[in-house]
């Protein structure tokens, strides 16, 4: 038994370790912010659907846009960490300016230098990943990062819950306080190692867009088919609300949802690793479609409740396979730039995706929200069947 577990274990190194704890203390300083935010929106600055998906589209499209290009200067410089720390500090420090906020566009002005800040330590956060263990533990590698941002995910809205009952159900100093697991995030960052081992990018104004093979841009144009539909969970939170959940009630059942997610991260980077990422990824997408299609037609607050914690399982698998499948695209000097592109395209797809569902919820029907995601969802499915092998061996 003790030899299986180790084995199961194998390949991981200290770096991997340190990367998954900083993630682990940057999601729980996210998370006791986010399962509150859309009700703090909704019932205390009194907006509507539309300025919520707004404020999230755009923060979650800033996040990984701007992935992109610090993947791009993390290439050229060769530097993963500094740039990785940079953005993990700015990213802590962005929390109180949320809770500061008088109106929404303070809001949005915090989230997004929130965001910035994430996204900006991103793409370089998964180098090192990427280059702290074999190809062949890639997805292990992936899936123990995974697993830490959303145990950091489920921790989060714990915390907040302990804080409601401690701070007599005052929201405010939730946000500030939500500053200190992210300053330990930042420590962890610190102390990750960096090779000094350094590759000279081929390319120097094409933000190595032209190096990328074929196969990679394939895969980009599944992730923007499905992306159009996975709109923010904020519209998933306002459902369980709308459904009768208590505040309480919700940020719980939130929290279960990042519990499994997190429970699911490792092996599904395992079994990435061991059968090939595209069935694994696949199983994310149509465990995605079932949850959106429940969620436009079940109505029990208990059902409701259940569904989202189901589809934590997307999340988890998510993270894990759809990162690493990027990954296996390209070569080694061009890994954070890769990475980046691919959640550039996750966050453009995703801003538009809210934007939109932002309009469907107030215009149309909160239904059509998930409607939408759902047949996104088996479309980027058919794709990823038809244009993605399961197996890819890169060339060089």
């Amino acid at each position: 038994m003790a030899s299986i577990k180790k084995k199961y274990f194998s390949g991981l190194s200290s770096n991997t370790i340190l990367l998954a704890c900083s993630s682990l203390f940057g999601d729980i300083s996210t998370e006791m912010l986010t399962p509150i935010l859309p009700i703090y929106l909704t019932q205390v600055m009194i907006v509507n659907g539309s300025i919520i998906g707004l404020i999230d589209g755009i923060a979650q499209a800033t996040q990984n846009i701007i992935q992109g290009f610090s993947g791009y200067l993390s290439d050229k410089l060769q530097k993963r960490k500094s740039i990785a720390l940079i953005g993990t500090l700015l990213s802590a420090l962005s929390k109180p300016l949320i809770g500061l906020a008088s109106n929404w566009y303070g809001v949005l002005a915090g989230r997004f230098s929130d965001r910035l800040g994430a996204g900006t330590r991103s793409a370089p956060r998964d180098a090192l990943i990427a280059a702290s263990v074999a190809e062949k533990d890639k997805g292990k590698a992936f899936g123990l990062e995974s697993f830490g941002d959303n145990l950091g995910a489920f921790l989060g809205p714990l915390i907040t819950v302990l804080l409601f009952f401690m701070l007599h159900f005052n929201i405010g100093p939730i946000f500030y306080l939500a500053v200190i697991p992210g300053l330990l995030s930042v420590l962890m960052m610190a102390l990750v190692k960096e090779g000094r081992k350094k590759v000279k990018a081929k390319a120097a104004i094409d933000l190595h867009i032209r190096q990328f093979p074929k196969m990679y841009w394939k895969y980009l144009i599944v992730t923007a088919l499905f992306g159009i539909g996975n709109s923010s969970n904020a519209f998933l939170i306002l459902q369980m609300k709308h459904k009768g959940l208590s505040l309480v009630a919700t940020v719980l059942v939130y929290a279960g949802f990042n519990l499994v997610a997190a429970l699911i991260s490792y092996p599904a980077g395992a079994l990435s690793d061991k059968f090939g990422r595209k069935p694994v990824l696949l199983a994310g997408f149509i465990i995605f479609m079932v949850s959106y299609t429940g969620f436009a037609v079940i109505s029990g607050v208990v059902l409701i409740g259940m569904l989202f914690i189901f589809y934590g399982l997307f999340q988890g698998i998510f993270r894990a396979a759809g990162k690493s499948l990027a990954a296996d695209f390209i070569p080694a000097h061009l890994q954070a730039s890769g990475i980046g592109w691919y959640t550039t395209t996750v966050g453009l797809s995703g801003l538009f995706s809210s934007i939109i569902a932002g309009q469907l919820w107030d215009n149309v029907s909160h239904a059509s929200v998930f409607i939408l995601g759902a047949l996104c969802a088996f479309a980027g499915a058919m794709f990823l069947l038809i244009l993605i092998p399961n197996k890819y061996h890169r060339a060089g």
